[in-house]
């Protein structure tokens, strides 16, 4: 297959990741990197990594969409939370003024929740496409056998490793107490633009915790977690800002029904992630370096008096958002899940 690719919002982090991924994706190709702030700059003027990729590849503003739009289109969003689910309006607009068929992954939080009332209530302001949101779903590719709307609304990037730890736990019914989890991301999870807390001065060889028990993953993660496996789960988060650029390590504590053992805990693990081919369920807790820069997800257990500490590493700039809607993507078009995906990461960094 040869399908044009276009990202929207194109000169952030997760979108770097795109890019650097689709590079390589033998069945999709950059059609148009969309960007109004770097609008007529090369791409490899925002990132130079992909220097000799594509030396004549240049940002596009909006207004250029509708040439670069191809019969059938990959969309991918990388705009930010709040103004994603207005572009991506326009972008449909756009490809229904052209005949254009297209399939969206939106990596914002733009289409986390399923109604507008849920997303303004976590987020403090209405909805920008609130017509659009029958026509998208979150979850996690590895929950769903297949997508259940034509666009899909990726989880964030805690949200990934939260989901991974909660869902077995809730679908096979091992826990009845609240799930308290505790996070570490690397900067890269806060954006491109510079904030106090992501200054390198403040993040080296530092961590700090921030909004805790009231992140807005939280209840995204809930209504995700319902959707897919029919349990709310009560989750307590507390997140914090670790000093490294990218990955997250999770930590989640429950407490076991009773006649739930180490062996059932384990199964349930092995249950859910049987055949998908980016969660791995190993022994002992996983170590950061040996996912970052791929778009694996480790998973480790322990159980003792009662009680289970779920482990998840990811990158949060590839399983975390753009590898994990890649991987979506290709659920989208019929390809296989791994296509352009299957690189493991360098492990030394």
């Amino acid at each position: 297959m040869n399908i044009p690719a276009v990202i929207l919002g194109a000169s952030g982090y997760v979108a770097g990741e795109l890019l650097r991924i689709l590079a390589g994706h033998p069945d999709f190709h950059i059609a148009g990197a969309i960007s109004e702030s770097n609008a007529g700059k090369p791409v490899e003027s925002v990132f130079p990594n992909l220097t000799g990729i594509w030396p004549e590849f240049r940002f596009r503003p909006f207004s250029e969409l509708g040439e670069v739009l191809g019969e059938r289109c990959a969309v991918f969003s990388c705009a930010p939370h709040g103004a994603s689910a207005g572009l991506i309006a326009a972008a449909l607009k756009v490809a229904d003024d052209r005949g254009a068929r297209v399939r969206i992954v939106d990596a914002s939080a733009d289409f986390r929740f399923a109604d507008a009332d849920a997303y303004e209530q976590v987020y403090g302001a209405g909805h920008g496409a609130p017509e659009l949101l029958s026509s998208f779903s979150c979850a996690l590719p590895e929950h769903r056998a297949q997508a259940a709307t034509r666009h899909i609304g990726h989880p964030g990037c805690f949200a990934s490793a939260l989901l991974l730890a909660s869902v077995p736990l809730m679908r096979h019914g091992l826990t009845a107490t609240p799930l308290f989890a505790s996070g570490v991301t690397g900067s890269t999870g806060a954006g491109k633009q510079p904030l106090p807390t992501t200054h390198h001065p403040v993040r080296h060889s530092n961590m700090f915790a921030y909004r805790p028990l009231k992140h807005r993953h939280a209840p995204e993660v809930e209504a995700v977690c319902e959707a897919v496996s029919g349990v709310r789960p009560d989750l307590r988060f507390v997140p914090h800002s670790g000093p490294f650029a990218r990955g997250i390590y999770m930590t989640m504590q429950a407490g076991l029904k009773q006649s739930v053992n180490a062996e059932q805990l384990r199964e349930a693990f092995a249950d859910t992630y049987a055949g998908a081919p980016f969660v791995h369920v190993i022994d002992g807790a996983p170590k950061l370096k040996d996912v970052v820069g791929g778009n694996h997800a480790h998973i480790g257990l322990t159980a003792d008096r009662g009680s289970v500490a779920v482990f998840v590493v990811l990158d949060n700039l590839v399983k975390g958002a753009a590898g994990g809607a890649v991987q979506w993507m290709n659920r989208l078009y019929g390809l296989e899940e791994t296509a352009g995906l299957a690189a493991a990461g360098p492990a030394w960094t």
